[in-house]
C-alpha cells in the first residue's frame, strides 16, 4: 500500500510538472503546441506577437494548420493551392525516383511551370494535425489491473479502441504515443493526403552545395529546398493519386517575409522532431562512446566508400544509389560528431552528476526511497548485463544483415512462411504472391547487385575480424570452411558471388520467376534464404535475454523519469521528441564556437562565390547561378546592404525531423526553413547547450531568389503570399 502511494504520488507531480513556472533558458524545448499558452509569457518577451491561439487552435484555423508531417521531415503550405516547402534532402529521395540518365533531375534540377508538369512523389505523404489529447487517463484505467505480462496487449488493444472511437465515421486517422517513458499517454488525430507531388527542385549542386565536407557545419551556403504540392479529391477529401484530383487548400499558409531579420530578433520553429534522448542514462552514453558508435563510424564508413566508387564510374548508378548513399553519410557524420562532442562537452559526467542528485532526492524520505531508491542500482545492474550483448547484436543486425540483397529476401519472408508450412493457405499464398508482384518494379528500381555484393562480402569480412569467435554466428566460420581461400576476405567474397549469381532475390528477373511458380522447395534451397536462417538462429540465443534487459531498464527509465520530474514541480518542463508536433522558440544569433572563432549570424553570396571550385563537386554550381550572382542582380531578395542572404542561425531547439521546418518571425510570418544543425552541438539529442546549440536555415530570399530569378518560376511566385 505505501508503495501504490508513493508512485501514484510521483505520477501526480509528472502531470503537473508542465509547469507553472519557467526556468529553462528560452531557446531550450521542444514544446507540445496544445500546452503553449504556459510558455506565451516568455515568448511576447523575446519578441513573439501574436497569441497563443494564433499557434494551436482546434476551432478555427491556426499555424499548425499550415504545418506538414511528412513522416521523416516536416514541410510547410506556403499558398492557397496546396504548395509545400521542404529541404532538398528532404525531397531527394523523391526528386532520385524521377530521374533517370536520359532526365538527371538530380544533377540538373526540376521545374514544373505548370501543374500539368508535376510529377509524382509516391514515397510522401503529407500528415495535417487535426489535434491533440490527453489520453493518459484512460490508459492506466485500461491497464490498472493488468500484470506486467498482460500489460502490452492490454495497452494496444486500449489504442486501438481509443484511435478507432476517436476517427469513427470521420476521414481522420490516429496516433497514441508516450511521452516522459510511458508516463503519459497523448493521442495525435491526423488527416493524411497520399497524392502529393514534385513540383520544384533546384540542382544538387544548389541543394547540397558544400556536400559530407560542409554537412553540419558553419558557414554554410546551402540551397537546401524543395517544392511539392499536396492534392485532394474533387470533394475536398484525401485520395490516392489521380489525374482528376485537385490542388488541396490549406487552412492556412505562411505569409512569407521579404523584411529579413537581425540578430536578437524573435525565431520560432514548427515541426515534427524525431527523436532525442535528453532522459539517457550515463551508462548509456558510455555506450554509444565506447562500443556503438565506433562500430557505426566503422561499418558505415565501409559501405560509403564502396558505394561511393561505383557511383564515380557510372552515371546510373551514382542516380540509382544516391538517395540511400546521402541518407546514410549523413548519419555517418552524424555519430563521428556526437562522439566527439560527448567527450568535449563532458556530457557523461553531467549525466552522473545529476544521477548522484536524483539518488540524494531519492533516498530524502521514506515514501520516495519505496519509489526511487534502488533506480540507479538496478539501472547499473542492468548495464552490466547488457554489456556482452551491445557490440555483438548491432554487429549482427548492421554487418551481417544490412544489405539490399538481405532486405530484398526478408520481403519475401512472408511468402515462404506460407510455402513451407502444410497445408498450404492457398487465399494468403495468393495474397502474398499477388502483393509482391505489385511491388517488384519499384523494389527493383534502384538495386545495385555488383555493388551490394561488395558490401556483402566486405561486411562480413569486418564481422569475422572484429568480434570473438565465440560471440560470432556459426555461418560466418562455415563459410570460411566451404569456400576455401587464401584469406578469410576471399572466402566471404566467394561465398558472395555465389549468392548474388544464384539467389532468387539478388536479381528482379529471377524473383519475378519464382512469383510465377513459387514453391517451398525453391525457398528453402536458396543460398541467401539459408544464411539469413542461421544468422536469425544465433540471434535467437540471446535474444531473449536482451529483450527482458531492455523491459528492466524501460521500467527503470520511466521510474527515473517521474522521479527527475517530481525533484522540481515548478518547472516548466518538456518531454523528448517522438515525431510529433512541437513548438520551439528563440532568436536569431551567431554563437563562439572557441577560443578566438566568431561566427556571424549569417552568410551572403559573397561566402558562396569564395567557396565555390569547379574543379570540386562538393562546391562546384551552375554557371547561370555564378553569373548571376557576380552580377549583383538580386531584385527584392536583396538584405539592406545589398547582399543576397543565403543561410542564417538561430538558437531554436530543433532535431532531425525537423529538417524542412518552417522557421517564423514574430508576426508568424516564414522567413527560412531550417535544414541542419551545427558541429559544436552534436550531443544535441542528449543534451542542451545553451553556448552551442544552433539551428542553421535556408533563409527564405535566397530560396526565392533560385526559384525566381534562376529558375524563371514565376508561376510558383505568384502563388505565395509576399510580405515586403
Amino acid at each position: 500500500m505505501k508503495r501504490f502511494k508513493s508512485v501514484v504520488l510521483a505520477l501526480s507531480l509528472v502531470f503537473v510538472a508542465f509547469g507553472t513556472k519557467a526556468n529553462t533558458t528560452p531557446d531550450e524545448g521542444m514544446w507540445l503546441p496544445m500546452l503553449i499558452n504556459k510558455n506565451y509569457d516568455e515568448m511576447k518577451k523575446i519578441g513573439f506577437k501574436l497569441s497563443a491561439d494564433d499557434i494551436y487552435n482546434v476551432n478555427h484555423s491556426s499555424l499548425k494548420d499550415a504545418i506538414v508531417s511528412m513522416g521523416f521531415c516536416t514541410g510547410e503550405m506556403i499558398s492557397k493551392e496546396g504548395l509545400m516547402l521542404t529541404n532538398h534532402h528532404c525531397g531527394y529521395s523523391s526528386i532520385q525516383y524521377n530521374s533517370s540518365v536520359e532526365h538527371d533531375y538530380l544533377t540538373d534540377g526540376f521545374w514544373a511551370k505548370s501543374k500539368e508538369e508535376e510529377l509524382k512523389a509516391p514515397a510522401i505523404v503529407a500528415s495535417f494535425l487535426v489535434r491533440m489529447e490527453d489520453v493518459t487517463a484512460k490508459i492506466l484505467m485500461a491497464t490498472k489491473d493488468a500484470s506486467d505480462t498482460e500489460k502490452e496487449a492490454k495497452l494496444k488493444e486500449a489504442i486501438k479502441a481509443m484511435t478507432t472511437e476517436a476517427t469513427k465515421g470521420t476521414i481522420y486517422e490516429a496516433d497514441i504515443k508516450d511521452v516522459f517513458g510511458t508516463n503519459q499517454y497523448l493521442m495525435f488525430v491526423y488527416e493524411r493526403y497520399r497524392d502529393v507531388r514534385l513540383v520544384g527542385a533546384p540542382p544538387e549542386s544548389v541543394g547540397k552545395f558544400g556536400g559530407d565536407t560542409d554537412n553540419w557545419m558553419w558557414p554554410r551556403h546551402t540551397g537546401d529546398f524543395s517544392m511539392f504540392r499536396v492534392y485532394m479529391s474533387k470533394d475536398g477529401k484525401p485520395a490516392a493519386y489521380s489525374k482528376d484530383n485537385v490542388p488541396y487548400e490549406p487552412k492556412r499558409h505562411l505569409s512569407i517575409s521579404l523584411k529579413g531579420y537581425k540578430e536578437g530578433d524573435f525565431s520560432m520553429v514548427m515541426g515534427y522532431p524525431g527523436r532525442t534522448n535528453r532522459y539517457a542514462f550515463s551508462r548509456e552514453l558510455q555506450n554509444a562512446v565506447d562500443q556503438v558508435n565506433p562500430a557505426l563510424i566503422k561499418l558505415n564508413g565501409k559501405k560509403l566508400a564502396l558505394m561511393k566508387a561505383d557511383m564515380d564510374k557510372d552515371l546510373a548508378v551514382r542516380i540509382k544509389l544516391a538517395s540511400n548513399y546521402a541518407s546514410l553519410a549523413n548519419s555517418w557524420k552524424y555519430y563521428i560528431g556526437q562522439n566527439e562532442g560527448l567527450k568535449k562537452l563532458n556530457v557523461i559526467s553531467g549525466k552522473q552528476t545529476l544521477e548522484k542528485q536524483f539518488t540524494a532526492y531519492a533516498n530524502s524520505s521514506e515514501d520516495l526511497k519505496v519509489a526511487y531508491a534502488n533506480v540507479m542500482t538496478n539501472t547499473d545492474k542492468l548495464y552490466d548485463d547488457y554489456k556482452p550483448y551491445v557490440v555483438r547484436g548491432l554487429y549482427l543486425s548492421t554487418a551481417g544483415m544490412s544489405t539490399v540483397s538481405v532486405m530484398m529476401a526478408n520481403s519475401f519472408k512472408s511468402l515462404g512462411d506460407i510455402l513451407i508450412k502444410a497445408p498450404i493457405d492457398t487465399a494468403a499464398l495468393n495474397k502474398q504472391v499477388q502483393r509482391l508482384k505489385g511491388n517488384i518494379d519499384g523494389q527493383y528500381k534502384d538495386y545495385v547487385p555488383a555493388t551490394d555484393q561488395k558490401i556483402f562480402a566486405a561486411l562480413l569480412t569486418i564481422y569475422y575480424q572484429d568480434i570473438p569467435a565465440d560471440q560470432q554466428p556459426a555461418v560466418l566460420a562455415e563459410i570460411i570452411k566451404k569456400y576455401k581461400a587464401k584469406t578469410p576476405e576471399a572466402a566471404f567474397e566467394k561465398f558472395a558471388e555465389a549468392i548474388f549469381k544464384r539467389s532468387i532475390f539478388t536479381s528482379k528477373e529471377r524473383a519475378a520467376a519464382f512469383l510465377a511458380n513459387p514453391t517451398a522447395k525453391a525457398y528453402q534451397a536458396d543460398l541467401l534464404v539459408q544464411y539469413i536462417n542461421k544468422m536469425m538462429d544465433f540471434r535467437n540465443t540471446y535474444m531473449s535475454t536482451v529483450m527482458a534487459i531492455n523491459a528492466g531498464l524501460a521500467k527503470e527509465k520511466k521510474a527515473y523519469i517521474a522521479g527527475l520530474l517530481a525533484m522540481d514541480p515548478t518547472k516548466l518542463v518538456y518531454p523528448d521528441a517522438n515525431s510529433t508536433m512541437r513548438v520551439s522558440y528563440g532568436k536569431v544569433a551567431g554563437y563562439t564556437a572557441k577560443d578566438a572563432v566568431v561566427y556571424n549570424y549569417y552568410t551572403t553570396d559573397r561566402g558562396l562565390l569564395e567557396k565555390y571550385n569547379p574543379a570540386d563537386e562538393e562546391f562546384v554550381l551552375p554557371a547561370k547561378l555564378v553569373s548571376q550572382l557576380k552580377q549583383k542582380d538580386f531584385g527584392m531578395y536583396a538584405n539592406e546592404k545589398g547582399e543576397l542572404p543565403i543561410s542564417f542561425l538561430t538558437d531554436n531547439d530543433i532535431t532531425g525531423g525537423n529538417s524542412g521546418s518552417p522557421v517564423i518571425n514574430g508576426n508568424g510570418e516564414l522567413i527560412g526553413a531550417a535544414y541542419d544543425g551545427n558541429w559544436e552541438a552534436m550531443t544535441g539529442d542528449l543534451v542542451f547547450d545553451k553556448n552551442f546549440k544552433r539551428t542553421i536555415v535556408a533563409d527564405i530570399r535566397y530560396i526565392l531568389f533560385i526559384v525566381d530569378k534562376y529558375a524563371g518560376a514565376t508561376n510558383l511566385i505568384n502563388e505565395m503570399t509576399l510580405v515586403k
